[in-house]
């Protein structure tokens, strides 16, 4: 078997699971925006932290 063709290769009964419905959707979606929304805020806040002692350090280099 050829590597770049090994992944392609599923068994059958994927295809046949039940689909998800709107209101599991909606709720599976909601929990990765929500949590996206917490990675991006705590990367906001680590980067305002950055930039505030970066900030007092400069500060106190010239003082």
């Amino acid at each position: 078997m050829s590597m770049l063709t090994q992944g392609f290769e599923r068994p059958s009964g994927w295809a046949e699971r039940p689909a998800l419905t709107s209101r599991e959707r909606k709720a599976k979606l909601k929990h990765v925006a929500l949590r996206a929304l917490a990675v991006l805020t705590m990367g906001g806040v680590l980067a305002a932290f950055i930039a505030l002692k970066t900030a007092i350090y400069v500060w106190h280099l010239h003082a």
